[in-house]
């Protein structure tokens, strides 16, 4: 059965076509999948409301993916499609997301951050993981998201929202580091009852933008390659390095980096930076890095 799943977030949209076993509940073939940085979160943690431009950004990338679904022969209303942290933080959300309807097709679901976390985990393990066996970590543009099989949470700390409250020099300034990172370890705090109640043996998987991100410039990619970003192990030291190096770049130094796409450059350092607190507060000595998530996860919803 051709499904077709949007994953509109903070920074990016994602769109997933693939095949869907319904008796298994799981992807067989992924025939194709897109991402584009759409930047919908711009402004909103400031004004808690979604920017214009943003919203012509997230319109014509939403217009594009609408011809994509009709092109394999599936209608937009048949998309399932959710929103995430900047839908739940902006005031004029339902207005924007009305204007989506009326002119894409496509129908979003808003869901809640533990919505966001069981989906993401659910989407987010790779064939031959065992859920038991493994966490996962969603660093989003406006949140990040742990999960386990035990359970798990969502905290408003993320790569566009943590830039746009702290990282404002370019290259930063150790004032800003030093109280982003604080700001940072503050908020993971409240994961730590959430690890105590994983295995210690559990493996952390990292999805999302940011981690396909720093595991493309390990992997000196100079494409995606899902099959490659899907073998890259990081672990707790090589992030550290990373955010180390990231701190003393421009912007324009990191787009030149390997790996590093130009609408992620200016977020890259506050996503890396949550995810090395993450690793090194709640214990994980390594991440093996998934190009799934949560667009996989709510594959789920469909009927």
């Amino acid at each position: 059965m051709l499904r077709a799943s949007i994953d509109l977030g903070t920074n990016t949209c994602l769109l997933l076509l693939s095949d869907w076993d319904e008796k298994s509940r799981q992807v067989t073939r992924t025939v194709s999948d897109h991402s584009t940085v759409v930047r919908l979160g711009q402004g909103v943690d400031r004004d808690r409301e979604l920017h214009p431009d943003a919203v012509a950004r997230t319109l014509a990338c939403l217009k594009s993916y609408s011809d994509k679904v009709k092109a394999v022969g599936l209608k937009p209303e048949q998309a399932l499609c959710v929103a995430t942290s900047q839908a739940r933080d902006a005031r004029n959300g339902t207005e924007f997301f009305s204007r989506v309807k009326a002119e894409t097709g496509f129908e979003f679901q808003t869901i809640t951050g533990d919505q966001e976390a069981q989906f993401t985990f659910l989407g987010g393990l790779l064939p031959g993981m065992k859920p038991e066996d493994h966490s996962v970590v969603d660093i989003g543009g406006g949140s990040t998201e742990l999960m386990s099989s035990a359970g798990g949470l969502s905290i408003d700390v993320g790569s566009v929202r943590m830039t746009e409250r702290f990282l404002k020099s370019d290259p930063v300034t150790d004032e800003e580091f030093w109280a982003c990172q604080d700001s940072i370890d503050e908020l993971l705090s409240k994961a730590v009852h959430w690890r105590e109640t994983t295995p210690a043996k559990s493996q952390l998987v990292a999805v999302a933008g940011t981690a396909t991100t720093l595991a493309a410039w390990h992997a000196e990619l100079t494409q995606f390659d899902a099959t490659r970003i899907d073998q890259v192990v990081l672990t707790r030291g090589d992030v550290h390095r990373m955010v180390e190096e990231l701190k003393w770049r421009t912007v324009a130094e990191r787009k030149e980096i390997t790996g590093i796409e130009e609408g992620r450059a200016d977020v890259l350092l506050a996503g890396s930076l949550i995810l090395w607190r993450a690793m090194e507060l709640l214990h994980f000595k390594e991440c093996h890095v998934s190009s799934r998530g949560l667009r996989y996860g709510i594959l789920n919803l469909g009927e």
